[in-house]
C-alpha cells in the first residue's frame, strides 16, 4: 500500500476516534502534536485530566489488531512526547494525565472503534 493511502486511512481513523471520544464527553485540545521523539495523535481533556490518545488503525485484526502494536518502544516514545508537550504547554502541567489507545479496524471511512481507557501508565515503562 502506498504511503499516501496509509496516511489517508490513518487520518480517517484519527478523525473517527476523536469524534467518538467527543461523543463520550472528552474535549479536544490538539491533534498531531509532533516532537523529535514522537507524535501525539490526539490530546484531549476528560474532566480535569489530560488524555494522550494513540490511534492505531488496522484493516483487520489478523495480526493482533491496532492495540497490540502499541509495544514498549512505542509507549516510551509516547511518554517522552507527552513530557515535551507538557513542557511546551505549562498551563496543562498541573493536570493528571493518562494514556489511552483507540484501536480502529474495518473500513477506514467508518471504522469500528475500540477505546482502551488508561491503556498504560508513564511509570509502568
Amino acid at each position: 500500500m502506498a504511503a499516501d493511502e496509509r496516511h489517508r486511512r490513518g487520518a480517517l481513523a484519527e478523525k473517527a476516534a476523536r469524534l467518538a471520544l467527543q461523543k463520550s464527553g472528552l474535549i479536544p485540545v490538539t491533534t498531531n502534536a509532533g516532537f523529535r521523539q514522537g507524535e501525539l495523535d490526539i490530546v484531549m481533556r476528560d474532566g480535569d485530566s489530560l488524555v494522550f490518545v494513540e490511534v492505531r488503525y488496522r484493516s483487520s485484526n489478523h495480526f493482533g489488531g491496532g492495540a497490540a502494536s502499541v509495544d514498549l518502544r512505542k509507549r516510551r516514545r509516547l511518554v517522552r512526547a507527552a513530557h515535551l508537550f507538557l513542557a511546551a504547554h505549562p498551563a496543562h502541567a498541573h493536570r493528571p494525565c493518562r494514556f489511552d489507545v483507540v484501536a480502529a479496524s474495518g473500513p477506514p471511512e467508518r471504522p469500528d472503534i475500540h477505546w482502551i481507557k488508561d491503556a498504560f501508565r508513564a511509570d509502568d515503562i
